[in-house]
């Protein structure tokens, strides 16, 4: 008769978003992973199979976890409010720590494919939001009507990026308050 686990997948995979969090996927050493999650080694490998799609999971936890939340302003699609609030929560989200999707495509990406794809859907993901709430805005008389959609779709996308790399550096600090505020005072109409 086989045995039950004595653990909890998604509490392994939040856990492990915090030390991928602290040391990136090359600074994440299996022994912190196995001592942190519960696991032994065999049980982790048996669950598993290896670190790098420990890694996968993990990223598909923390994308269904806390970026689909924070995806979710944008899917509201209620114009310009939907875009500040997604940026209100990304920049709660990444202050101190950074994204941790941003962070593994950085690491990872040139080298990874699966990363690199992950990455790329995301932003996809962001892009079309960002179009729909900006059609919306404009509809609403929100934001400016002469602005080019596409292109300022991709420059805020441009921005969730830079808001990672920065949310690291600046620490808690409110350079990324001011920083929205910068990016998105000149759309309003």
């Amino acid at each position: 008769m086989a045995r039950r686990p004595q653990y909890d997948v998604d509490e392994v995979l939040t856990e492990a978003v915090q030390i991928f969090l602290e040391h990136g996927y090359n600074g994440a050493v299996m022994d912190e992973i196995i001592a942190r999650t519960g696991f032994n080694r065999r049980g982790f490998y048996l669950e598993f199979g290896s670190k790098q799609s420990f890694l996968y999971k993990v990223l598909a936890h923390y994308q269904a976890t806390v970026l689909q939340q924070i995806l979710g302003n944008l899917e509201r699609n209620q114009g310009l409010s939907s875009i500040t609030q997604f940026f209100n929560d990304y920049v709660s989200l990444v202050k101190g720590k950074g994204c941790l999707l941003v962070n593994t495509v950085t690491e990872l990406g040139y080298d990874d494919k699966h990363v690199r794809s992950i990455g790329r859907h995301y932003v996809d993901q962001l892009e079309i939001g960002f179009i729909g709430c900006l059609e919306r805005a404009i509809e609403h008389k929100q934001v400016r009507a002469d602005i080019n959609i596409e292109a300022t779709a991709l420059q805020l996308c441009n921005y969730v990026q830079g808001f990672a790399v920065t949310g690291i550096i600046a620490g808690a600090t409110d350079e990324l308050e001011l920083a929205t505020e910068a990016l998105l005072g000149p759309l309003a109409a």
